[in-house]
C-alpha cells in the first residue's frame, strides 16, 4: 500500500486534468470540482478505506461529483441584489408581467386593510412610496418611535399569517402547488 503523500503526489495531475474535463458540463469551477474530490478521498483514508486502484477511483469519484453539482444547480437559485428573489425577471415590461404586479399589490393592499387595530395605518405608512422614516410614521400615527418596531413586527406577522391562508405558495421550480400543469 501506498503513503498517503505519494498517492495525492500521484494523483494531483489526474485529478486537475479530470476536473477540468467534467467542470464546464457540471457547471462548477474545476477547483471546487479538485476540492469535493480531495474531501471525498481524505475521509477514505481517515476511514481506513483507501482505494485499491486509485486512478480509477479517482475518475469515478470526479464524475459522481459532477453529477452531484448538476444536480444541485438545477436546485438553487442566485440571488441577485438587484433582482428581488420573488421577482419574475421575465415580467419586466410585458403586459403579463404588469398585470401580475398589479394583481399582487392590490392582493397586498386588501390584506393590509383587513388587518386588525393601528395596522391599517402603519402599514399604509410603511408602503408609502415616499419611504418616510420611522420619526415620520411615529409621528403620523401618534405614538412613540419606541413603540413602531414591535408594533411593525406585530402587523407584520399578522399580514403575513392573512397572506398565507389567501396566496397559494409557490412550489418546486415555481410552480404553484395542488396544480399539475
Amino acid at each position: 500500500m501506498t503513503s498517503p503523500e505519494t498517492l495525492l503526489a500521484t494523483l494531483t495531475p489526474l485529478l486537475a486534468a479530470e476536473s477540468r474535463a467534467e467542470a464546464a458540463a457540471a457547471g462548477i469551477e474545476p477547483d471546487d470540482l479538485e476540492q469535493a474530490v480531495w474531501l471525498r478521498l481524505l475521509e477514505r483514508l481517515r476511514a481506513d478505506r483507501a482505494p485499491e486502484r486509485p486512478a480509477d477511483w479517482l475518475r469515478r469519484a470526479v464524475r459522481a461529483e459532477a453529477r452531484r453539482a448538476r444536480r444541485t444547480s438545477g436546485r438553487e437559485r442566485p440571488y441577485h441584489e438587484e433582482n428581488p428573489p420573488d421577482a419574475d425577471p421575465e415580467a419586466h415590461g410585458s403586459p403579463e408581467g404588469s398585470a401580475l404586479t398589479a394583481e399582487r399589490r392590490r392582493t397586498l393592499r386588501a390584506a393590509v386593510t383587513r388587518t386588525p387595530g393601528r395596522c391599517p395605518r402603519l402599514l399604509d405608512a410603511m408602503l408609502d412610496p415616499a419611504d418616510p422614516t420611522y420619526r415620520e410614521i411615529a409621528g403620523t400615527l401618534g405614538i412613540s418611535q419606541g413603540s413602531l418596531g414591535p408594533m411593525r413586527s406585530r402587523c407584520l406577522g399578522c399580514l403575513r399569517r392573512m397572506l398565507a391562508a389567501e396566496v397559494p405558495a409557490p412550489g418546486r421550480r415555481g410552480r404553484v402547488r395542488g396544480t399539475d400543469r
